[in-house]
């Protein structure tokens, strides 16, 4: 996707002459390259549900507030740490691939910055509704369709119900930040990803420390 994005963006001309930078092909490809992460972050959390290990993990850990925060902690530290680094490969690739796009030091820092904030707020989502969810399938469809589907989506019927649903979604503010998309602002694609990761968070965490584990 790099690869692609990065002759793409070859031809985006600015309006003073200069080129984009070459982040910007790394930013479009974690758009989408961020669902396979949060497959792993799902797999790690829901997959004791469907092979029946959770009963034995909460033997192993009786305090389940401890066993969440580790459910948390580890899967979104790896996917973070993980897409972030690749990242870093892509914006070099892309830069690679067109030496005359732009990659300077503090570009790449506030971009990669931006990606770790976008996956650790999607993968503490994926965490949260796969604790409630207790379904890899079922907790991927959700989160596909509020981070990527719907948010592109609803806009196109016209409707403006629709429209403030789609302003809604953790999908916009991820878009806000890794390619920006109008019309949210930056505060509020941060308050929107904080309250969605947030919230699921607070959800699937509420399920693991007070439903059955079956």
């Amino acid at each position: 996707m790099t690869a692609v994005l990065a002759l793409e963006t070859s031809n985006d001309v600015r309006p003073a002459g200069t080129l984009p930078p070459a982040s910007q092909a790394g930013e479009f490809a974690v758009m989408v390259g961020q669902f396979a992460l949060l497959v792993l972050v799902l797999l790690a959390v829901a997959s004791e549900y469907a092979n029946g290990a959770i009963g034995s993990t909460l033997q192993w850990t009786p305090r389940r507030s401890i066993l969440l925060v580790a459910r948390t902690i580890v899967p979104v530290a790896a996917a973070t740490l993980v897409g972030t680094l690749l990242t870093l490969i892509a914006d070099v690739v892309a830069w690679a691939i067109f030496p005359s796009l732009e990659l300077s030091l503090p570009g790449l820092a506030g971009s990669l910055a931006t990606v770790a904030g976008v996956l650790a707020a999607g993968s503490l989502i994926a965490v949260g509704v796969a604790l409630l969810l207790r379904s890899t399938a079922a907790a991927l469809a959700f989160v596909f369709m509020v981070l990527l589907v719907l948010p592109a989506v609803l806009p196109g019927f016209g409707v403006e119900w629709m429209q403030t649903v789609a302003e809604l979604l953790p999908g916009s503010g991820a878009a806000f930040f890794l390619v920006d998309a109008p019309p949210i602002t930056t505060g509020a694609a941060v308050a929107l990803l904080a309250a969605w990761a947030a919230g699921a968070t607070a959800i699937g965490g509420a399920s693991l420390v007070r439903r059955d584990a079956t």
